[in-house]
Formats: structure tokens, C-alpha cells, sequence
């Protein structure tokens, strides 16, 4: 048995790590992006801050699709059905890619209005115009990579994924620090420049991305659809749709709980928010520790329940938790540690840097919940239980997270602190409800 457990435990090491280094390079670089910002000031800051959830907002039917895609791929590579997991690929990056394009027009010619429903104040709705106009507008980049990837991430490709994301957010990196400030000749852009870096950098990754579906080794790949005769249809879209319908439902109240959340911040005053703002970056930093493991989950166990390995599937899950905890107790003591260190690095002002060391506190409860739930989490999205995790999330974000941060926030009078607990509840709830679900077992039954 515990020869059993170190040989599962080499397998989800070698595929995780890629997928950790990517998902934890994105969320660094989003971290970095607010530091280069933070040059041009708090309300900068701020701005940038205030376009994060509607711009989730807008991407919630790709990430919906991008679940089930995930999912059915990872079954169809345990179940060796090829043919099928290229047909479902094809139709999932058709459907995004049109509805994406709908979504952008959407924002861009509405983003004032975004702005100003999303608690934007006047020394900030400038710079969120700006970066969010820009940011929906090459969006459709993104969405290509990110579809493309998850793709990749069922068949367990997590290398190839890491190196278009890190290629992406070095080259987001570099452009920065080019058009920002206008170094080295280029002209200086300021917010615009920020947000054009990004777009740049989506780019390059949607190429990557596409390239890496040319290979003829890769279980999906281009040359076998076009030699086959593949074409996206409706079956495959009432798949997808059957699996990720729960998720695009789930992502749309999530975000009103998001939304909710991050207009109380904005309301709070630009100091907190900006203070605000540099928090989520890291509680994102701390996420993608997790979501790297969630790819791995997802894919092992699809393939393990394609394989009709129910038992496999579950000693996966308890494996990858085990490994999910162990990282949230070092970083949060990372950032007990070096909270004070980590503020001074984005702003000047005391006053901010206070309030940034007093929101880690309550930052750190939160991410020792947070870790082992996405891995939770991806484990019965893997399996395609999608709605029970679409009705837990909901509670959690939609309602716990909304009312305890307005009780803490408001009614204690305890501000952008009272706030960050509501944060905290969320996570821990579901924390308990993709816990006990993991126990029972249902989700090694359902079949997709």
C-alpha cells in the first residue's frame, strides 16, 4: 500500500508541478502588474482593481466551458476515444470564441457604465476605463488560450500549457516595464500601456496554444481533425453544455458575490482599496497553488473514472489534499512573516501599508481554507459533478461572503477588515461542502 501511495504521488508530482509553476507564475504576474502600476499612484491602483470582477464577469461562459471541456476530454483519454474528445474540443473552442466576441462588443462599448455600477469614484474611473476597454478588447486572445489549454490540461499536457502561460506573462512583464514608464524609447502609455502588455502577451500565448495542438503525437490535434473529417455539433454542445451549465450558472452568482464584495472595498475609500487590491493579488497568489493542483486532480481522476478505476480516482483526491494543506501552511507563514515587507513594495504611504498589514491577518485564516478546497473542488468537477458544486459555491460566495462582509463591514463598523471576513466565511464554507461531498463517494457514479 505505501509503495502504492508514493508511486500515485510521483504521477500527481510530475504532472503538477508544471501546472503549479504556470498557475502561480499568472498570479505573480498579476501581483507584479499592480507593483508596475503602483507607479503611477493609488488611484491607479485602485482603477485597476475595480475592472478584475466584471472582466471575471464577462469571461464566466468560457471558464464555464473550459470546466466541461477539461472534464469531457480527461474521460474520453481514459476511455481512448480520440475521435469523440477532438469533436468536443472543436465545438467548445467555436462556441467561446463566438460568444466571446459578443461579450467584448458588449463591454467595450459600455465600459463607462461597468465602471460606474462597479463603485468606481471619480479619481479612479479614468484609469479603470481605460485599462478595462482595452483589456475586453483583445479578450478573445485570452479566451483561445485559456480554452486550448484546458484541453490540454485533460489529457495531463500541464508542460505545454505552463510554457505558453509563462511565455505569455514574461513577454506581459517586459511590455510593461516598456510602455508604462516609455523606457527605452518606447512611448510612455501609462495605465494604457499596462493594460496593452497584457493583451500582447494573450497574444503570443494564443499561438503557442494552437501550435500545440498541431503536434501529430497530441491526442488532440488539428491534422487529425481535418484527416477525419471532424466538425463541432450539436451533440457535442449539449455535452458541454450538460456539464458546464451548473458552472456558467455558478460563475454568474459567484460574481455578483465578487462584485458585492469589491464595491464595498471601493466604497471604503482609495487607500483601502488599493490596500484592498494588492490583498486579493495575493489571496489570488495563494489560489493558484491550488488551482495547479486542481488541473492535476481533474485530469487523473477523469481518466481514472474513464478507466472505470472508481477507487484510483479517490486515493487521487486524498493524495492531492494532503499535498494542497502542506503547501497552505507555508504560505501562510510566508505571509506572516513578510506582510509588512510585501506592502512597503507597493506603496509609500503608511497609512496604506497599515491597513494592508492588518487585512493579512484575516488574509492568512482565509487561505488555509482556501488551498484544499479548489483541490476539492476540481476533484468533483473532474468527475462531472458540476452542480453540486455550482449550488455550494453560489451559497458560499453569493450569500455567506456577501452578508458577513456587510455585517463585519457595516453593521460592526469593523471597514475593509470587517470586509475580509466575509472573505474568510466564504472560503471555509466551502470548505465544509466540497469536503463532505468528497467523502460520500456519489461523484466516482456519475457519468458524462
Amino acid at each position: 500500500m505505501e509503495d502504492e501511495n508514493r508511486k500515485l504521488l510521483r504521477i500527481i508530482l510530475n504532472m503538477a508541478w508544471p501546472a503549479i509553476l504556470e498557475s502561480v507564475f499568472f498570479s505573480l504576474t498579476a501581483l507584479i502588474d499592480s507593483y508596475m502600476v503602483s507607479v503611477l499612484g493609488e488611484n491607479a491602483v485602485a482603477g485597476v482593481g475595480i475592472t478584475a470582477q466584471p472582466k471575471f464577469l464577462g469571461l464566466a461562459i468560457c471558464f464555464a466551458a473550459n470546466v466541461a471541456l477539461a472534464a469531457l476530454v480527461a474521460r474520453r483519454y481514459g476511455q481512448k476515444n480520440r475521435k469523440d474528445a477532438n469533436r468536443i474540443v472543436l465545438t467548445g473552442v467555436l462556441f467561446v470564441t463566438l460568444a466571446t466576441v459578443f461579450i467584448s462588443l458588449i463591454s467595450v462599448t459600455f465600459t463607462g457604465t461597468i465602471m460606474d455600477l462597479c463603485g468606481a469614484t471619480p479619481d479612479t474611473k479614468e484609469y479603470g476605463e481605460t485599462y478595462f476597454r482595452i483589456i475586453m478588447g483583445g479578450i478573445i486572445f485570452n479566451v483561445l488560450q485559456m480554452s486550448i489549454n484546458a484541453a490540454q490540461r485533460g489529457i495531463g499536457n500541464t508542460k505545454i500549457t505552463m510554457r505558453t502561460n509563462v511565455v505569455s506573462n514574461v513577454i506581459n512583464i517586459m511590455f510593461n516595464y516598456l510602455l508604462i514608464g516609455g523606457n527605452l524609447g518606447f512611448p510612455k502609455l501609462g495605465i494604457a500601456g499596462a493594460a496593452i502588455s497584457t493583451v500582447f502577451g494573450t497574444v503570443v500565448a494564443s499561438v503557442m496554444s494552437i501550435a500545440s495542438i498541431m503536434k501529430k503525437d497530441c491526442f488532440i490535434n488539428i491534422g487529425y481533425m481535418i484527416a477525419e473529417k471532424i466538425r463541432p455539433t450539436f451533440a457535442c454542445l449539449k455535452n458541454i453544455t450538460s456539464v458546464g451549465y451548473s458552472v456558467f450558472l455558478e460563475q454568474l452568482l459567484m460574481r455578483v458575490g465578487f462584485m458585492s464584495t469589491a464595491i464595498m472595498a471601493a466604497h471604503q475609500g482609495t487607500s483601502q482599496m488599493a490596500a484592498h487590491q494588492v490583498s486579493m493579488n495575493l489571496l489570488s497568489l495563494s489560489y493558484s497553488f491550488g488551482d495547479g493542483i486542481q488541473s492535476t486532480v481533474v485530469a487523473l481522476i477523469g481518466k481514472s473514472l474513464g478507466e472505470e478505476k472508481p477507487e484510483l480516482a479517490k486515493k487521487y483526491g486524498v493524495i492531492c489534499r494532503k499535498f494542497a494543506i502542506m503547501i497552505a501552511a507555508v504560505l501562510a507563514v510566508v505571509y506572516i512573516l513578510g506582510s509588512k515587507g510585501i506592502y512597503s513594495m507597493f506603496f509609500d504611504n503608511p497609512e496604506v501599508i497599515n491597513i494592508g498589514i492588518t487585512i493579512s491577518h484575516v488574509l492568512i485564516a482565509a487561505i488555509i481554507f482556501q488551498i484544499p478546497s479548489v483541490v476539492y473542488i476540481g476533484a468533483l468537477r473532474g468527475a462531472g459533478d458540476t452542480l453540486y458544486t455550482a449550488i455550494t459555491s453560489t451559497i458560499s460566495v453569493t450569500i455567506i461572503r456577501t452578508f458577513v462582509s456587510y455585517f463585519f463591514g457595516y453593521v460592526l463598523g469593523m471597514g475593509i477588515v470587517g470586509i475580509w471576513f466575509g472573505i474568510v466565511g466564504d472560503q471555509c464554507s466551502r470548505f465544509i461542502f466540497s469536503e463532505i461531498r468528497f467523502r460520500q463517494g456519489k461523484w466516482t457514479k456519475i457519468k458524462i
